[in-house]
C-alpha cells in the first residue's frame, strides 16, 4: 500500500503528532539535504577507535560543526568535549585537551596587552618612585604636583590590572575576561588622558599666574620650605618676600628667590608630562581596537563550541524529520523499498524502540532520514 494519507495512522505518526513546539529541536526546520556514510553500513570509518562502532557518537564541540559528523546529544547532556570543564579548559576524568595553535587574532591581542604592560608599569614605577622621593626633585612635585601626580598613579594602577585581566583572558582562552578587559582599556583612556590634559592646560595657559597665586595661597609655609629647600632659593622674589624661615634661608641669606627656578622646573616637568601622556593616546586607541576586533576571536570555536540547546536532535525531533522523509520515500519509490531502507538504518545504529510501518512508512529512528536520503542521493 503506497503512503496516500487513506490508511490508519501509525503509532510513530500519533507520537509526533501529539509532541509540544518545546520537545522539538527547531532543526527539523533545516532538513539537510546530504548525511554521513556513516550511517549506511555498520562498519562504517570512525575517527577514534575506541569508539563504540554500533551507536551514533555522542556530545559536541567543534567537531559537530565539521562535514560528515553526525551526532546526537543525550537526555540533559550540557558539557560538550569539555567546554564546561574547569576553569583551565581540561576535561573530567584528567584528560586534557589538545594543544592548540595561537591564531593571528590571539597574536594580535598578545602584542597589545605587552604594549600594555609595558607602559603601565614604567608608569606606575616611576609615580612609586616619585612618591617615595627617590629623585632629586621628586617632593617639588609632590607639593606643587599633587593633583596631577595622584591622577596619574590611579591611571597606572587601572592600566597594570587591565593588563593582568587581559593576561588571564589571552592564556585562558577565556571571552569574558576578553570582554572586561576591552571595557576597562576605555577606563584607562579617560583616565590617561585627565592627567596630560590638566599639565597641558595649566603650563600652556599663564603658568607664571598659576605659580603666583599657588605660592601665596595654596602652598602654606611647610610646602614652601620643602620646595626652598629643594631649589636652595629662599623667598618667592627674595628672603624678604613670602619665605619660610630655615637654617638656610633668613633675612640675610644670598640665596635668590625661588620664582625663576621654580618656574623654570615646571615648566620643563609640565611639558615632559604631557608630551609623555599624549604620546601614549595613539598606542592605546590602537590597543581598545585590537580589544574591540579580535577579543571575540581569540580562538576559531564559534560560541561556547555546542550546538545551541534549541537546535540540538533528540528523538523526538529525528521522528518528526524521519516522518517527513518517510512520506517522500514511499512516494518516489514505494512503500516496501522506503521501509526496506529505514529498517536497514534502524538496525545499523541499533535504535529499536521507536517502530515504523511498511504501510505509512513513518520514521522514528535518528538515521533513517540520512539512509533514505543517501540511496535517493545514489538514484535507488
Amino acid at each position: 500500500m503506497s503512503h496516500n494519507g487513506s490508511g490508519p495512522p501509525s503509532p510513530a505518526r500519533q507520537e509526533t503528532t501529539n509532541l509540544l513546539p518545546k520537545d522539538i529541536s527547531l532543526s527539523v526546520n533545516y532538513l539537510p539535504s546530504k548525511f554521513s556514510s556513516g550511517l549506511l553500513s555498520p562498519g562504517a570509518r570512525r575517527r577514534k577507535p575506541k569508539v563504540d562502532l554500533s551507536l551514533p557518537k555522542q556530545g559536541g564541540g567543534r567537531e559537530a560543526f565539521k562535514s560528515s559528523e553526525p551526532r546526537m546529544p543525550e537526555e540533559g547532556d550540557e558539557d560538550y568535549d569539555g567546554v564546561s570543564g574547569d576553569w583551565f579548559g581540561g576535561k573530567e576524568g584528567g584528560r586534557t585537551r589538545p594543544r592548540m595553535r595561537w591564531n593571528k587574532f590571539k597574536w594580535t591581542l598578545f602584542v597589545a596587552n605587552v604594549c600594555l604592560s609595558v607602559y603601565a608599569l614604567a608608569g606606575l614605577i616611576s609615580c612609586l618612585l616619585t612618591w617615595f622621593d627617590v629623585f632629586e626633585h621628586a617632593d617639588i612635585v609632590r607639593v606643587g604636583n599633587r593633583t596631577e601626580l595622584i591622577l596619574s598613579t590611579i591611571a597606572a594602577a587601572a592600566a597594570t590590572i587591565t593588563s593582568v585581566v587581559g593576561w588571564a583572558g589571552i592564556l585562558l582562552n577565556n571571552r569574558s575576561f576578553l570582554a572586561y578587559y576591552t571595557f576597562f582599556l576605555w577606563i584607562c583612556f579617560g583616565l590617561l588622558v585627565t592627567p596630560g590634559y590638566l599639565t597641558y592646560k595649566q603650563r600652556t595657559f599663564n603658568l607664571e599666574g598659576k605659580i603666583n597665586s599657588q605660592w601665596s595661597r595654596n602652598l602654606g609655609a611647610a610646602g614652601r620650605l620643602r620646595i626652598q629647600n629643594r631649589l636652595h632659593c629662599c623667598g618667592y622674589y627674595s628672603p624678604f618676600v613670602e619665605a619660610t624661615v630655615s637654617q638656610t634661608c633668613y633675612a640675610r641669606s644670598v640665596l635668590p628667590g625661588c620664582k625663576a627656578a621654580y618656574l623654570h622646573f615646571e615648566r620643563r616637568v609640565l611639558g615632559i608630562w604631557y608630551t609623555v601622556v599624549f604620546s601614549l593616546v595613539p598606542l592605546h586607541i590602537l590597543i581598545i581596537l585590537a580589544g574591540l576586533l579580535c577579543s571575540n576571536h581569540v580562538t576559531y570555536r564559534f560560541g561556547k563550541g555546542m550546538m545551541p540547546k534549541a537546535y540540538r536532535l533528540s528523538l523526538n525531533s529525528m521522528a518528526v524529520i524521519m516522518d517527513k522523509y518517510a512520506s517522500q520515500l514511499a512516494e518516489q519509490y514505494g512503500s516496501d523499498v522506503a521501509s526496506d531502507i529505514l529498517a536497514r538504518s534502524r538496525s545499523n545504529i541499533g535504535l529499536e524502540s521507536l517502530l515504523c510501518t511498511p504501510q505509512t512508512a513513518s520514521v522514528s529512528s535518528g538515521s533513517g532520514v540520512g539512509v533514505g536520503r543517501a540511496h535517493e542521493g545514489t538514484g535507488m
